[in-house]
Protein backbone atom coordinates (compact mmCIF):
# COMPACT_ATOMS: atom_id res chain seq x y z
CA UNK A 1 0.00 0.00 0.00
CA UNK A 2 1.36 3.41 -0.98
CA UNK A 3 0.11 6.71 0.42
CA UNK A 4 1.00 9.89 -1.50
CA UNK A 5 0.61 13.36 0.01
CA UNK A 6 1.78 16.70 -1.45
CA UNK A 7 3.36 19.19 0.94
CA UNK A 8 3.33 22.96 0.54
CA UNK A 9 4.20 25.06 3.60
CA UNK A 10 2.87 22.45 6.02
CA UNK A 11 5.67 22.31 8.58
CA UNK A 12 3.22 22.30 11.49
CA UNK A 13 1.10 19.49 10.02
CA UNK A 14 3.70 16.94 8.91
CA UNK A 15 4.45 15.36 12.30
CA UNK A 16 0.81 14.83 13.43
CA UNK A 17 -0.10 13.68 9.91
CA UNK A 18 2.61 11.03 9.85
CA UNK A 19 1.79 9.93 13.38
CA UNK A 20 -1.90 9.33 12.65
CA UNK A 21 -1.23 7.86 9.23
CA UNK A 22 1.39 5.41 10.51
CA UNK A 23 -0.96 4.29 13.29
CA UNK A 24 -3.70 3.49 10.76
CA UNK A 25 -1.40 1.73 8.29
CA UNK A 26 0.22 -0.38 11.00
CA UNK A 27 -3.19 -1.51 12.24
CA UNK A 28 -3.99 -2.79 8.75
CA UNK A 29 -1.09 -5.20 8.85
CA UNK A 30 0.00 -4.60 5.24
CA UNK A 31 3.36 -3.62 3.80
CA UNK A 32 3.23 0.08 3.13
CA UNK A 33 5.15 3.18 2.14
CA UNK A 34 4.47 6.87 2.69
CA UNK A 35 5.50 9.28 -0.08
CA UNK A 36 5.66 12.99 0.65
CA UNK A 37 6.22 15.45 -2.20
CA UNK A 38 7.46 18.88 -1.10
CA UNK A 39 6.04 21.21 -3.74
CA UNK A 40 8.60 23.98 -3.35
CA UNK A 41 7.70 24.93 0.23
CA UNK A 42 8.98 28.28 1.49
CA UNK A 43 8.95 27.28 5.16
CA UNK A 44 10.79 24.48 7.01
CA UNK A 45 8.70 21.63 5.63
CA UNK A 46 11.67 19.85 4.02
CA UNK A 47 13.76 20.15 7.17
CA UNK A 48 10.85 18.73 9.15
CA UNK A 49 10.59 15.78 6.76
CA UNK A 50 14.32 15.11 7.15
CA UNK A 51 14.00 15.23 10.93
CA UNK A 52 11.15 12.74 10.95
CA UNK A 53 12.70 10.34 8.42
CA UNK A 54 14.55 8.36 11.11
CA UNK A 55 11.27 7.75 12.97
CA UNK A 56 9.45 6.39 9.91
CA UNK A 57 11.50 3.82 7.93
CA UNK A 58 8.66 3.55 5.41
CA UNK A 59 8.95 7.25 4.52
CA UNK A 60 10.08 8.33 1.06
CA UNK A 61 10.14 12.00 0.13
CA UNK A 62 10.84 14.09 -2.94
CA UNK A 63 11.52 17.80 -3.08
CA UNK A 64 10.54 19.72 -6.20
CA UNK A 65 12.72 22.56 -7.42
CA UNK A 66 9.86 25.07 -7.15
CA UNK A 67 6.11 25.22 -6.63
CA UNK A 68 4.58 23.39 -9.60
CA UNK A 69 1.08 23.12 -8.14
CA UNK A 70 -0.97 20.59 -6.22
CA UNK A 71 -1.91 18.40 -9.21
CA UNK A 72 1.65 18.18 -10.51
CA UNK A 73 2.94 17.29 -7.05
CA UNK A 74 0.35 14.50 -6.86
CA UNK A 75 1.51 13.20 -10.25
CA UNK A 76 5.11 13.19 -9.04
CA UNK A 77 4.17 11.06 -6.04
CA UNK A 78 1.95 8.74 -8.07
CA UNK A 79 4.79 8.10 -10.49
CA UNK A 80 7.08 7.05 -7.62
CA UNK A 81 4.57 4.81 -5.83
CA UNK A 82 5.25 1.06 -5.74
CA UNK A 83 2.09 -0.24 -4.07
CA UNK A 84 -0.56 -2.56 -5.48
CA UNK A 85 -2.91 0.27 -4.56
CA UNK A 86 -2.09 3.95 -4.06
CA UNK A 87 -3.96 6.38 -1.82
CA UNK A 88 -3.67 10.12 -2.42
CA UNK A 89 -4.60 12.61 0.28
CA UNK A 90 -3.76 16.03 1.66
CA UNK A 91 -1.34 16.40 4.55
CA UNK A 92 -3.27 19.05 6.52
CA UNK A 93 -5.46 16.34 8.15
CA UNK A 94 -8.63 17.57 6.48
CA UNK A 95 -8.56 14.13 4.85
CA UNK A 96 -8.74 11.93 7.97
CA UNK A 97 -6.33 8.94 7.83
CA UNK A 98 -8.92 6.96 9.79
CA UNK A 99 -11.02 6.70 6.59
CA UNK A 100 -8.30 4.67 4.84
CA UNK A 101 -9.59 1.26 6.07
CA UNK A 102 -12.93 2.02 4.38
CA UNK A 103 -11.13 2.78 1.11
CA UNK A 104 -9.18 -0.47 1.29
CA UNK A 105 -12.31 -2.46 2.11
CA UNK A 106 -14.06 -1.00 -0.95
CA UNK A 107 -10.99 -1.85 -3.07
CA UNK A 108 -10.98 -5.46 -1.85
CA UNK A 109 -14.63 -5.73 -2.85
CA UNK A 110 -13.69 -4.99 -6.44
CA UNK A 111 -13.44 -1.22 -6.76
CA UNK A 112 -10.38 -0.43 -8.88
CA UNK A 113 -11.07 3.24 -8.18
CA UNK A 114 -12.34 4.22 -4.75
CA UNK A 115 -13.34 7.88 -4.74
CA UNK A 116 -14.48 9.98 -1.80
CA UNK A 117 -17.26 12.50 -1.32
CA UNK A 118 -16.77 15.40 1.08
CA UNK A 119 -19.38 16.21 3.67
CA UNK A 120 -18.59 19.85 4.46
CA UNK A 121 -21.51 20.99 6.59
CA UNK A 122 -19.28 21.71 9.58
CA UNK A 123 -15.95 22.29 7.92
CA UNK A 124 -16.52 25.04 5.37
CA UNK A 125 -18.41 28.27 4.93
CA UNK A 126 -21.53 28.76 2.85
CA UNK A 127 -19.67 30.41 -0.02
CA UNK A 128 -17.28 27.48 -0.46
CA UNK A 129 -20.08 24.91 -0.29
CA UNK A 130 -22.15 26.74 -2.92
CA UNK A 131 -19.24 27.36 -5.32
CA UNK A 132 -18.12 23.74 -5.02
CA UNK A 133 -21.63 22.42 -5.60
CA UNK A 134 -22.33 24.49 -8.70
CA UNK A 135 -18.85 24.05 -10.14
CA UNK A 136 -19.23 20.28 -10.27
CA UNK A 137 -22.73 20.59 -11.71
CA UNK A 138 -21.53 22.91 -14.46
CA UNK A 139 -18.38 20.84 -15.07
CA UNK A 140 -20.35 17.58 -15.36
CA UNK A 141 -22.73 19.23 -17.82
CA UNK A 142 -20.06 20.83 -20.01
CA UNK A 143 -17.49 18.02 -19.91
CA UNK A 144 -20.02 15.26 -20.55
CA UNK A 145 -18.78 13.25 -17.58
CA UNK A 146 -20.21 12.78 -14.12
CA UNK A 147 -17.95 14.22 -11.44
CA UNK A 148 -19.93 13.86 -8.24
CA UNK A 149 -20.52 16.77 -5.91
CA UNK A 150 -17.94 16.90 -3.14
CA UNK A 151 -15.24 15.16 -5.20
CA UNK A 152 -11.73 15.45 -3.78
CA UNK A 153 -8.19 14.21 -4.31
CA UNK A 154 -8.61 11.77 -1.41
CA UNK A 155 -8.90 8.47 -3.31
CA UNK A 156 -7.53 4.98 -3.82
CA UNK A 157 -6.26 3.86 -7.22
CA UNK A 158 -5.36 0.26 -8.01
CA UNK A 159 -2.16 -0.46 -9.94
CA UNK A 160 -3.70 -1.02 -13.40
CA UNK A 161 -5.74 2.20 -13.57
CA UNK A 162 -2.77 4.06 -12.09
CA UNK A 163 -0.54 2.92 -14.95
CA UNK A 164 -3.16 4.18 -17.40
CA UNK A 165 -3.54 7.48 -15.54
CA UNK A 166 0.20 8.10 -15.78
CA UNK A 167 -0.07 7.90 -19.57
CA UNK A 168 -2.22 11.05 -19.64
CA UNK A 169 -0.27 14.01 -20.98
CA UNK A 170 -2.55 16.94 -20.10
CA UNK A 171 -0.88 20.34 -20.10
CA UNK A 172 -2.86 21.30 -16.98
CA UNK A 173 -3.82 18.07 -15.21
CA UNK A 174 -7.15 17.85 -13.40
CA UNK A 175 -7.02 14.43 -11.74
CA UNK A 176 -10.64 14.44 -10.57
CA UNK A 177 -11.72 14.58 -14.20
CA UNK A 178 -8.97 12.29 -15.53
CA UNK A 179 -9.90 9.56 -13.07
CA UNK A 180 -13.48 9.63 -14.36
CA UNK A 181 -12.19 9.06 -17.90
CA UNK A 182 -10.42 5.81 -16.95
CA UNK A 183 -13.67 3.85 -16.88
CA UNK A 184 -12.66 1.20 -14.33
CA UNK A 185 -15.12 -0.07 -11.70
CA UNK A 186 -15.39 2.50 -8.97
CA UNK A 187 -17.10 3.08 -5.66
CA UNK A 188 -17.58 6.15 -3.47
CA UNK A 189 -16.89 6.53 0.25
CA UNK A 190 -18.34 9.49 2.17
CA UNK A 191 -16.21 11.28 4.74
CA UNK A 192 -16.54 14.40 6.83
CA UNK A 193 -13.91 17.04 6.22
CA UNK A 194 -11.96 17.79 9.38
CA UNK A 195 -10.51 21.12 10.43
CA UNK A 196 -6.96 21.91 9.39
CA UNK A 197 -4.52 20.96 12.12
CA UNK A 198 -2.58 24.21 11.67
CA UNK A 199 -1.95 26.94 9.14
CA UNK A 200 -4.28 28.31 6.49
CA UNK A 201 -5.61 26.91 3.24
CA UNK A 202 -3.35 27.58 0.25
CA UNK A 203 -6.34 27.71 -2.10
CA UNK A 204 -7.22 31.38 -2.39
CA UNK A 205 -10.23 32.53 -4.42
CA UNK A 206 -7.89 33.38 -7.29
CA UNK A 207 -6.36 29.89 -7.29
CA UNK A 208 -9.80 28.30 -7.10
CA UNK A 209 -10.91 30.25 -10.19
CA UNK A 210 -7.73 29.29 -12.05
CA UNK A 211 -8.25 25.66 -11.08
CA UNK A 212 -11.85 25.72 -12.32
CA UNK A 213 -10.87 27.41 -15.58
CA UNK A 214 -8.09 24.91 -16.35
CA UNK A 215 -10.37 22.00 -15.47
CA UNK A 216 -13.05 23.14 -17.92
CA UNK A 217 -10.61 23.95 -20.72
CA UNK A 218 -8.79 20.65 -20.28
CA UNK A 219 -11.89 18.45 -20.32
CA UNK A 220 -14.50 20.22 -22.42
CA UNK A 221 -14.81 21.85 -25.84
CA UNK A 222 -18.30 23.16 -25.07
CA UNK A 223 -17.09 26.75 -24.39
CA UNK A 224 -15.98 26.93 -28.03
CA UNK A 225 -19.45 25.90 -29.18
CA UNK A 226 -21.00 28.36 -26.72
CA UNK A 227 -18.96 31.09 -28.38
CA UNK A 228 -20.42 30.09 -31.74
CA UNK A 229 -23.98 30.27 -30.43
CA UNK A 230 -23.35 33.63 -28.80
CA UNK A 231 -22.15 34.87 -32.17
CA UNK A 232 -25.27 33.50 -33.89
CA UNK A 233 -27.63 35.08 -31.35
CA UNK A 234 -25.99 38.49 -31.53
CA UNK A 235 -25.97 38.32 -35.33
CA UNK A 236 -29.73 37.76 -35.23
CA UNK A 237 -30.12 40.73 -32.88
CA UNK A 238 -28.01 42.87 -35.19
CA UNK A 239 -30.14 41.80 -38.20
CA UNK A 240 -33.35 42.70 -36.35
CA UNK A 241 -31.83 46.06 -35.44
CA UNK A 242 -31.01 46.66 -39.10
CA UNK A 243 -34.58 45.78 -40.12
CA UNK A 244 -35.90 48.24 -37.54
CA UNK A 245 -33.65 50.99 -38.87
CA UNK A 246 -34.77 50.34 -42.47
CA UNK A 247 -38.40 50.46 -41.35
CA UNK A 248 -37.78 53.81 -39.70
CA UNK A 249 -36.20 55.10 -42.91
CA UNK A 250 -39.15 53.97 -45.07
CA UNK A 251 -41.73 55.40 -42.68
CA UNK A 252 -39.87 58.69 -42.64
CA UNK A 253 -39.56 58.83 -38.89
CA UNK A 254 -35.82 58.53 -38.59
CA UNK A 255 -34.07 60.81 -36.14
CA UNK A 256 -30.56 61.88 -37.05
CA UNK A 257 -28.17 60.32 -34.57
CA UNK A 258 -25.57 57.74 -33.98
CA UNK A 259 -27.02 55.70 -31.08
CA UNK A 260 -28.17 52.75 -33.18
CA UNK A 261 -24.97 52.38 -35.17
CA UNK A 262 -22.75 52.75 -32.11
CA UNK A 263 -24.90 50.30 -30.14
CA UNK A 264 -24.81 47.61 -32.83
CA UNK A 265 -21.08 48.10 -33.44
CA UNK A 266 -20.28 47.87 -29.74
CA UNK A 267 -22.39 44.74 -29.36
CA UNK A 268 -20.74 42.96 -32.28
CA UNK A 269 -17.23 43.90 -31.19
CA UNK A 270 -17.98 42.71 -27.66
CA UNK A 271 -19.13 39.32 -28.93
CA UNK A 272 -16.15 39.06 -31.26
CA UNK A 273 -13.71 39.63 -28.41
CA UNK A 274 -15.51 37.06 -26.24
CA UNK A 275 -15.19 34.43 -28.95
CA UNK A 276 -11.55 35.34 -29.63
CA UNK A 277 -10.82 35.11 -25.91
CA UNK A 278 -12.33 31.61 -25.70
CA UNK A 279 -10.34 30.48 -28.73
CA UNK A 280 -7.20 32.04 -27.30
CA UNK A 281 -7.57 30.05 -24.10
CA UNK A 282 -7.65 26.79 -26.02
CA UNK A 283 -4.73 27.84 -28.20
CA UNK A 284 -2.73 28.66 -25.05
CA UNK A 285 -3.45 25.17 -23.75
CA UNK A 286 -2.25 23.64 -27.04
CA UNK A 287 0.82 25.85 -26.95
CA UNK A 288 1.70 24.70 -23.42
CA UNK A 289 1.35 21.07 -24.52
CA UNK A 290 3.50 21.51 -27.62
CA UNK A 291 6.32 23.09 -25.63
CA UNK A 292 6.69 19.74 -23.79
CA UNK A 293 8.09 21.36 -20.69
CA UNK A 294 8.50 19.08 -17.67
CA UNK A 295 5.47 18.92 -15.41
CA UNK A 296 7.75 18.91 -12.40
CA UNK A 297 11.45 18.82 -11.56
CA UNK A 298 12.71 16.77 -8.62
CA UNK A 299 15.54 18.51 -6.79
CA UNK A 300 16.24 16.12 -3.93
CA UNK A 301 15.03 12.73 -2.79
CA UNK A 302 14.95 11.09 0.61
CA UNK A 303 14.81 7.32 1.02
CA UNK A 304 15.86 5.25 3.98
CA UNK A 305 16.65 8.42 5.89
CA UNK A 306 19.30 9.46 3.33
CA UNK A 307 18.93 12.70 1.38
CA UNK A 308 20.49 12.85 -2.07
CA UNK A 309 20.25 14.91 -5.22
CA UNK A 310 17.78 13.35 -7.61
CA UNK A 311 19.12 10.93 -10.19
CA UNK A 312 19.26 12.64 -13.61
CA UNK A 313 16.62 10.22 -14.90
CA UNK A 314 14.28 11.33 -12.11
CA UNK A 315 14.62 15.07 -12.37
CA UNK A 316 12.01 15.86 -14.97
CA UNK A 317 8.73 14.36 -16.05
CA UNK A 318 6.47 14.25 -19.03
CA UNK A 319 3.88 11.66 -18.17
CA UNK A 320 2.46 9.41 -20.80
CA UNK A 321 5.61 9.15 -22.90
CA UNK A 322 7.25 5.75 -22.84
CA UNK A 323 11.01 5.71 -22.75
CA UNK A 324 13.39 3.34 -24.48
CA UNK A 325 14.13 -0.03 -22.88
CA UNK A 326 16.36 0.20 -19.85
CA UNK A 327 15.81 3.93 -19.32
CA UNK A 328 14.25 4.86 -16.01
CA UNK A 329 11.30 7.17 -16.54
CA UNK A 330 10.28 9.61 -13.88
CA UNK A 331 6.78 8.15 -13.86
CA UNK A 332 8.23 4.87 -12.61
CA UNK A 333 9.71 4.15 -9.24
CA UNK A 334 13.32 2.87 -9.12
CA UNK A 335 12.02 -0.50 -7.94
CA UNK A 336 9.75 -0.85 -10.96
CA UNK A 337 11.93 0.61 -13.69
CA UNK A 338 12.48 -2.54 -15.76
CA UNK A 339 9.20 -4.42 -15.52
CA UNK A 340 6.73 -1.71 -16.69
CA UNK A 341 8.96 -0.64 -19.60
CA UNK A 342 9.38 -4.19 -20.87
CA UNK A 343 5.67 -4.82 -20.52
CA UNK A 344 4.89 -1.62 -22.46
CA UNK A 345 7.28 -2.52 -25.25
Amino acid sequence: MSVVAPIYNEEGNISPFLERLQLVLTSLGCTHEIILVDDGSQDSSWSEIQRLASLYPCLRAFRLSRNFGHQHALLAGLGMACGDAVITMDSDLQHPPEVIPELIEAWRKGGSLVLTRRQEAKASNVFKRLTSRYFYRIFSMLADMDVHQGASDFRLIARQPLEELLRFDDAAPFLRGSVELLGFPKSIVDFEVAERHSGQSKYTLRKMLQFANLALIGHSSVPLRIGIWIGVCTSILAFLELCYILYQVVSGSTVPGWASSVGVTSLLFGVMFIVIGIMGTYIADIHALLKSRPKFIIWESLEGGVVASADPALRTASHGRRGAAGILRVDQSPRQADKPVRRAL
